[in-house]
């Protein structure tokens, strides 16, 4: 068995991530702030080892240090954690209105966030006893640009935020009907506003065209998208109304007053 040291490596280690996990469950199950030396008492480590990852820590604002010597959890937990609770009450709120959503249709809905310059699939309903259906992966990505619920967190954006966007990602295309130039996109993106709906013309992959919707939280912002993605040529513009009514719905549920629903339009922040 390999011996441990208490002294830090010089690069980060599974060891070094165990030993800040216990640090964090040490101050987890305190509610008032704990001294360095019961701290290092419950986990076994040498106070300056112990001092050092706590440094760090308080430095990325997972800890507080409230006084010389005496520790607490930091604000930047409480971010995260709302982080992943709205992401699961957005889930948890869509999930029974998507099903809905796809008895009508009969195409797959899709609920989507954004995760930097991508969005990812965190929900779909679809049938396997439907026939030929575009599902999406739970936990796939694809390039804002290319997908209608991408484009919906880009027309939120202010035009600078496009630019940059643009700028970093080099507007990469798919397909021959990719939106690869940033006028073009930004027309779109004014379109989007306008409508309140998204779309993708055969953007991301040939043969599929999507539209999509946004979802707002109790600060009516966008937090989500759902989508409908459907064989090119299947796809029904009937379905747009459906689609707005069901992510107003989920929206609802999350607290957006329904005066912001109404106002179907996209504004830049």
């Amino acid at each position: 068995m390999t011996k441990r040291s208490d002294n830090l490596p010089t690069t980060p280690t599974v060891q070094v991530i165990e030993r800040m996990f216990n640090l964090l469950e040490v101050l987890a199950s305190r509610a008032d702030p704990v001294s360095l030396k019961e701290i290092s008492e419950k986990t076994g480590l040498h106070p300056s080892t112990a001092h050092r990852i706590l440094n760090d820590l308080t430095i990325g604002r997972f800890v507080d240090r409230p006084e010389a010597g005496s520790y607490r959890l930091g604000m930047r937990l409480l971010e995260l954690g709302n982080l992943v609770k709205a992401r699961l009450s957005v889930r948890d709120a869509a999930l029974v209105p998507m099903r809905e959503l796809h008895k009508l249709i009969q195409q797959p809905v899709n609920l989507s966030m954004r995760q930097g310059d991508e969005i990812v699939y965190v929900e779909r309903a679809y049938s396997e006893r439907s026939g030929m259906q575009v599902v999406r992966a739970i936990g796939g990505r694809a390039p804002l640009h290319l997908t209608s619920v991408g484009k919906l967190f880009l027309a939120a954006d202010d035009p600078q935020r496009v630019r940059s966007y643009a700028a970093r990602t080099g507007l990469v295309g798919n397909t021959r009907n990719s939106l690869t130039q940033l006028a073009t996109l930004e027309r779109e993106l004014s379109q989007c506003r306008q409508a309140g709906v998204a779309r993708d013309n055969e953007e991301l992959e040939l043969g599929v065209r999507c539209m999509a919707a946004g979802i707002y939280d109790d600060q009516c912002k966008l937090v989500a998208g759902l989508s409908i993605s459907a064989p090119a040529d299947r796809i029904d513009e009937n379905w747009v109304l459906k689609l707005r009514a069901t992510a107003a719905e989920i929206s609802a549920a999350l607290g957006c007053p329904k005066a912001h629903l109404a106002a179907t339009r996209l504004e830049p922040r």
